[in-house]
């Protein structure tokens, strides 16, 4: 079962870090077009169009690479104290209230979208010369799959919490806010079965 948790994380892991490469675009695409707008006087209709359409794709491809990662927003000055089984308890409680129901319905909607956006053969109506959209939305039931796959994980994860006390080990990337410090600093000791090798 671990090595099939740390599978989908490093599904969704490839799938972040590739499309994490966009914000490089995004970076020059926006210097570009400072450069022609306060240097040249000559702005570019196409690159707002663009911009967003990147920014979209790299937000809705970092969804299941957050989650893999635990990174989703939580208060995690209050969740990080409980006891791991309320945590799981927790968790798969909000899971089926919330994820999925969601993340059934962006699929479902998506696709829908995307096929009708590719029917049609839709471009952009914010700009009079606006690009086409239809790749674009083919990206929605795309990231949704994705961030249902790892959302099932999470809820392997869960059941073994429960059963075991202590959470199975996932892949690590750099942490945003020390948990684990902060716990040490007011004495909580919350047991976690360490990382095997192959996880890094």
């Amino acid at each position: 079962m671990q090595g099939w948790l740390l599978a989908v994380d490093r599904i969704s892991a490839f799938f972040g870090k590739a499309f994490a490469w966009l914000i490089v675009g995004l970076t020059l695409l926006i210097s570009f077009e400072v450069f022609c707008r306060y240097v040249l006087n000559s702005p570019n209709d196409w690159v707002w169009d663009t911009t967003y359409i990147l920014y979209g794709i790299l937000f809705m491809m970092a969804g299941a690479y957050t989650l893999s990662r635990n990174g989703h927003v939580r208060g995690d000055v209050l969740y990080g104290f409980f006891p791991v089984r309320v945590q799981a308890g927790l968790d798969l409680l909000l899971y089926f209230l919330f994820f999925f129901p969601g993340v059934v319905a962006l699929v479902w909607a998506g696709a829908t979208f995307a096929e009708t956006s590719w029917a049609i053969r839709e471009h952009s109506s914010v700009t009079a010369s606006g690009p086409p959209v239809y790749h674009f939305k083919t990206f929605i039931p795309v990231a949704g799959t994705l961030l249902l796959l790892q959302g099932i994980a999470e809820v392997v994860r869960c059941v073994v919490a429960l059963r075991d006390g202590a959470w199975p080990a996932r892949l690590h990337d750099v942490e945003e806010v020390d948990v684990d410090k902060l716990k040490k600093m007011v004495g909580v000791d919350v047991p976690v079965v360490p990382a095997q090798g192959s996880a890094r």
